[in-house]
């Protein structure tokens, strides 16, 4: 060829780019989606910025624009291919909006500068594998047309954003990636670092809940058959495992992972492993894996979860992500995951060097140690403490000593009231330490201080029919004791004079959980009325439709648990003990300690408040004359005339229910009935030395709140 062919076939070429017509914007919208592309990943591609290709895909005509060379061209390759492998249901090509077709001297296309092509397919390395794999997001074979169907529709359940295909996905061991709203892509890796190098590429994630934060990790979760495809055990087997929770260090798996530059945490490969490089041009480079098989999810915090297809856990933990947050691990570690995810420890700072790190207002920016009573006693500040100096903020395990009174043994039934979410409704509005406390020697007593109150509470007066607000077994205090501050300031409320002989308290204070609160609250709120349960129900439709509430939907129900068992779980991780202790020495540090919300004094803090909830409650039903007989956490136990709830609970002359008394209602803090049962089997019960506010649930596992 000589050189006047090549011009003129440059020539022609030029002419055909031209006349290129491209998809309209909703189209390169669904086809970069259904690859599981973000906009980020193509705007890289391409060396275009983020916002440019959003405005190619932008339906708003003051915003939208069209690519020009040498951009065009390689974004033309781009959803031509996209095309070929996602096709419109219908199956036909969509035209091109008017004006699409680009005229004037300025689009005249030159040869083009850059080109991009799908993401390279991934290596199979399965046993008995034919070679390369289909591209990482591409449907599944006919043989699964379930599958197939659900490629294209990936756009409109996930929406726009860094990560259309949403959270997480669920590998059902046949190459099927089952995402949230019943999406589902296909996922070829054959090995774990495949699925690692898959998960970053297919669009999973979700956007940080604070500014300041950071983006969720893309969660994998694998079935058993998912977990035996990648060379891993099925289910837990010691023989297979360090310390039987994690993989040895020469498992081929771990071996596997290392090589390929990938890190794992101290916690190694167990059930919850993150796998992680460190970040690369600020974009972080970590991946969640979950095993079921290995426990990952624990029956009491998602009953059923082990048993429901790939689709409905990608459902269920897709609802619970988007309402909570993505699970990192156990609901405990969630629930304090969350915490920090909504109150952020540290945002950049400028100075004169650049920008550096510097404290969220509001937030626990930094470690500290607690104040000696407020340690546990394996704790190093603990070390030397004297018997009876350690704070005793625990919830109610209370049976009257005196058992049922000749009145209530003529009363045929009981009932369990249980407050919903307790811990979480103390936690609203709830002021607590943001910093290291400070000893003071006879302090004057101020409820807005959060700490620890050394004080006397045994002078207080109170019902001998009712549990003492100020300890965890219902008994009167019998001296000087430590105290949270809402234990104190109760004592006040009820008139006695407080002088507190010392103190440890935290001037630096404020809501830190208030943002946790209302999260959950929502979330909870949202599930409930999944499951038919709302505000807008009487009194006696709630009692009906909380009978089989949990009947309605077993995903739903499962969220409601979980959400129920992050806010007991974050609260108790705030104090988390020390792991292992057979290798643990007394007054040696755990890695715990190191992190901000490793705070026992704001747990005491709740736990406390929502005590003291409680007594104020039972005190003001027994202006009624209503008494209870058991107490064990947030769940309350009532002789009754009738099996109804409705007829226990006092009313005002009006018919309303009276003011400060137990309500029924599905808000945080009212109440639902957690059982019925004869009185004699309370009776019973009691006489045996057991809690019967612990059996009253048909569910004999009760402990404490849900």
């Amino acid at each position: 060829m000589d050189h006047g062919d090549k011009a003129r076939f440059d020539a022609v070429d030029a002419l055909v780019a031209r006349s290129r017509a491209l998809p309209p914007p909703g189209e390169r919208r669904r086809l970069r989606a259904a690859h599981g592309l973000t906009q980020q990943e193509v705007a890289d591609a391409l060396g275009v910025r983020r916002a440019t290709v959003g405005a190619w895909e932008s339906d708003d005509p003051g915003r939208r624009t069209e690519p020009r060379p040498p951009e065009r061209d390689a974004y033309a390759r781009l959803l031509d291919q996209l095309a070929e492998l996602y096709p419109p249901p219908d199956g036909s090509r969509p035209s091109a909006p008017a004006g699409n077709v680009p005229t004037g001297p300025e689009s005249a296309a030159a040869p083009a500068q850059r080109s991009i092509s799908a993401p390279p397919a991934a290596t199979n390395s399965r046993p008995g594998g034919t070679g390369t794999s289909p591209p990482a997001s591409a449907p599944v074979p006919s043989a699964r047309p379930s599958v197939r169907k659900a490629a294209p529709a990936a756009t409109s359940a996930a929406g726009e954003g860094r990560y259309p295909a949403g959270p997480l996905a669920v590998l059902d061991g046949d190459g099927a990636a089952h995402l949230t709203y019943g999406r589902t892509l296909a996922c070829p890796a054959g090995s774990i670092v495949e699925l690692v190098d898959w998960a970053m590429q297919a669009g999973l994630g979700a956007e940080r809940l604070h500014r300041y934060g950071q983006d969720a990790d893309p969660l994998v979760v694998l079935t058993e058959a998912a977990a035996e495809q990648f060379g891993l055990p099925a289910r837990l087997d010691n023989r297979a495992f360090d310390d039987g929770m994690r993989l040895a260090e020469d498992h081929p798996v771990v071996r596997e992972i290392l090589a390929a530059g990938w890190k794992l945490t101290r916690r190694g490969f167990g059930p919850w492993p993150r796998i992680y490089r460190p970040a690369e041009a600020g974009r972080r480079q970590c991946v969640q894996l979950a095993l079921l098989g290995w426990e990952a999810l624990e029956e009491r915090a998602w009953p059923g979860a082990d048993h429901m297809p790939p689709g409905e856990l990608a459902r269920m933990l897709g609802t619970y992500a988007t309402r909570v947050i993505t699970t990192r691990g156990s609901t405990a570690v969630t629930g304090l995951e969350l915490m920090a995810a909504l109150r952020p420890p540290t945002r950049p700072v400028r100075d004169g060097a650049g920008w550096i790190s510097g404290p969220v207002t509001g937030s626990l920016t930094a470690a500290v140690d607690p104040a000696p009573p407020e340690a546990p006693e394996e704790h190093p500040v603990a070390a030397g403490r004297e018997a009876g100096q350690a704070i005793d903020e625990e919830a109610y395990d209370w049976v009257r000593p005196e058992g049922f009174t000749d009145a209530e043994c003529r009363l045929p039934y009981v009932i369990g009231l249980d407050v919903n979410m307790a811990f979480a409704a103390a936690a609203n509005r709830l002021t607590v330490g943001l910093s290291a406390p400070v000893h003071t020697d006879g302090p004057r007593f101020d409820k807005k201080i959060p700490g620890a109150w050394y004080v006397d509470l045994s002078p207080v007066e109170l019902d001998p029919r009712l549990p003492s607000p100020f300890t965890p077994t219902g008994d009167r205090p019998t001296g000087p004791a430590w105290y949270a501050t809402p234990t104190v300031a109760y004592a006040a409320e009820l008139g006695h004079d407080v002088r507190p002989l010392e103190a440890w308290l935290r001037p630096e204070a404020g809501a830190y959980l208030d943002p946790w609160y209302e999260r959950l609250r929502d979330a909870y709120m949202a599930t409930m009325a999944d499951l038919g349960v709302t505000k807008e129900l009487t009194e006696a439709e709630y009692v009906a439709v909380m009978a089989g509430h949990k009947e309605v939907d077993p995903t739903a129900a499962a969220v409601l648990s979980a959400v129920k068992a992050t806010v007991k779980g974050g609260i108790g991780k705030l104090r988390e003990r020390a792991q292992g202790k057979a290798k643990f020495r007394t007054d040696q540090r755990w890695a715990a300690l190191e992190r901000p919300t490793w705070r026992p004094d704001i747990r005491a803090a709740v736990i406390a408040a929502a005590r003291v909830n409680m007594h104020r409650k039972m005190t003001k039903m027994a202006a009624y004359g209503r008494y209870p007989v058991a107490v064990l956490s947030d769940c309350v136990v009532y002789p009754a005339a009738t099996p109804s709830p409705l007829d226990l609970l006092p009313r005002t002359p009006e018919g309303k229910p009276a003011p400060g008394t137990f309500r029924l209602g599905v808000s945080p803090g009212m109440t639902k009935v957690e059982g019925v049962r004869d009185l004699w089997w309370a009776a019973e019960i009691m006489e045996q030395g057991f809690n019967p506010a612990r059996h009253i649930k048909d569910d004999p596992t009760r402990d404490g709140e849900e």
